[in-house]
């Protein structure tokens, strides 16, 4: 490696420390990346009213479901990379990046395609008001057109992730974030384009970021440089990828499906619950910066250790991930719970509001150590290779046990605090299912990528 590398070998050297060096880029990354989600409600709300915020607040849930497959397969590709990162493999780095970037090009032009003509007809079927709508619906079509720019960042980002790289992807979040912030309030707040404008200014800094990610990527001097004359997919290293990362597609997918049948039931409510569980979510997000940071760097240790035959190391490791990880969560928890009726401000005004995303804080944030350990658990089993597992427990969990019982339970009830109980149920069935997997050491009896 040479000097000026950001790349991080993680199979010797002391785990907790290496760990936290991976994590804290990725949590302030994170940050940014959350300011980058909340900014559109933020200004939208304030500049465009409750209608438009309604419109642009209840966006993750759609977009998650249509573009969570293909971030599982990136997870797939990172996975395969960073076991051959581990074993040192250099021909194989080199097939697996290309492939990775070339099908991340092809898959964004396919996905602006689909989003563009079914986002529409989505949104009737998740009986968005009628007032909410047509602000929907162009939100999510300018929305769609710049996803190849989503998925080329998100490729180069897990193969900065599968070396060890945490810090380029937060410098470019940082980046990018500070420009939609920008654009924002040019498009927004000064020619108040509405929903049109936040989704404009999205494309743009998604465009931006994934321009600098490939940029680094093409004048590195690593194992893992992008050579533009070798984007190509090589049959061979795309199996391996989507054996690894299909399985991780499909739990995004279904889960998105279920979220968006939960948001139905959101709709169900009116305009008022759709705005204030939108801006609860958008604040729910912070919760997600230590959960996301420490499962990509437990993926990332994971992964290279196996890789490397480390098999006791990526045991120590995964467990002092997955309590580290459940710790910060609740601390997070915590502020969210004593904070969040001051939180909601910043988004609207309106009492009703308020106190819709007030209750759901009051239910939920109290249970984000058990969201947080479900998903490091995930990342320890998708960096050894298992990602069937977490797919398995979450789709069982958070699938079918939760549209179930918010399909049976909100018809004998009909209270959105339903809807809301829903969530720390469900996590905390998979956080003992995980815990059980976890102690059992099943999941490091696997194949190194490099065998399979």
């Amino acid at each position: 490696m040479s000097k000026q590398s950001s790349a991080m070998l993680m199979t010797e050297g002391p785990i907790a420390k290496l760990i936290v060096r991976f994590a804290l880029p990725v949590f302030w990354g994170n940050l940014f990346q959350q300011l980058y989600n909340i900014v559109d409600s933020l200004i939208v709300g304030n500049f465009a009213g409750d209608e438009a915020l309604a419109a642009v607040s209840s966006s993750g849930s759609l977009i998650f479901m249509i573009t969570g497959f293909l971030l599982g397969v990136f997870s797939g590709a990172s996975v395969v990379i960073s076991q051959f990162y581990g074993a040192e493999d250099r021909e194989n780095v080199q097939k697996a990046l290309h492939t990775t970037i070339a099908f991340a090009l092809v898959s964004g032009l396919v996905l602006s395609i689909i989003g563009i003509f079914l986002s529409g007809q989505i949104l009737r079927w998740m009986d968005t008001p009628k007032n909410v709508l047509p602000n929907s619906t162009t939100y999510f079509r300018i929305f769609f057109c710049g996803s190849v720019f989503s998925t080329v960042y998100n490729a180069g980002a897990g193969v900065f992730q599968a070396v060890g790289d945490s810090k380029h992807p937060l410098y470019y979040l940082i980046i990018s974030s500070f420009t939609n912030v920008v654009l924002d309030l040019i498009f927004v707040g000064v020619l108040h384009f509405g929903v049109a404008g936040a989704a404009t200014a999205t494309i743009m800094s998604q465009c931006l970021s994934s321009f600098l990610v490939i940029r680094r990527l093409a004048v590195s001097e690593e194992t893992f440089r992008l050579h533009f004359g070798k984007l190509r997919i090589h049959g061979c290293m795309l199996k391996k990828i989507l054996r690894m990362g299909i399985p991780s597609g499909i739990q995004n997918s279904v889960i998105g499906f279920a979220n968006i049948i939960v948001q139905t039931n959101i709709n169900a409510f009116g305009d008022v619950a759709m705005a204030g569980c939108g801006s609860y979510s958008k604040l729910e997000g912070f919760a997600f910066l230590p959960v996301t940071s420490f499962a990509m760097a437990l993926t990332t240790f994971v992964g290279q250790n196996i890789g490397a035959g480390r098999l006791d190391r990526a045991k120590k490791g995964a467990r002092f991930g997955a309590i580290a990880c459940a710790l910060s969560a609740e601390v997070i928890g915590v502020i969210m719970f004593l904070g969040m009726p001051v939180f909601l401000r910043a988004f609207s005004q309106n009492p009703a509001i308020l106190d819709i995303g007030t209750r759901q804080a009051h239910i939920e944030c109290l249970f984000f150590c058990v969201l947080a350990f479900s998903h490091a658990c995930a990342g320890v089993m998708r960096g050894a290779g298992k990602a069937v597992v977490p797919m398995a427990v979450m789709l069982i969990f958070w699938c079918v046990v939760r549209v179930t019982y918010i399909t049976i339970v909100t018809r004998l009830l009909p209270q959105i605090e339903v809807i809301f109980w829903a969530y720390p149920m469900t996590w905390s069935l998979s956080s003992i299912t995980f815990a059980i997997y976890l102690i059992s050491g099943r999941w490091l009896k696997t194949k190194k990528i490099q065998e399979a």
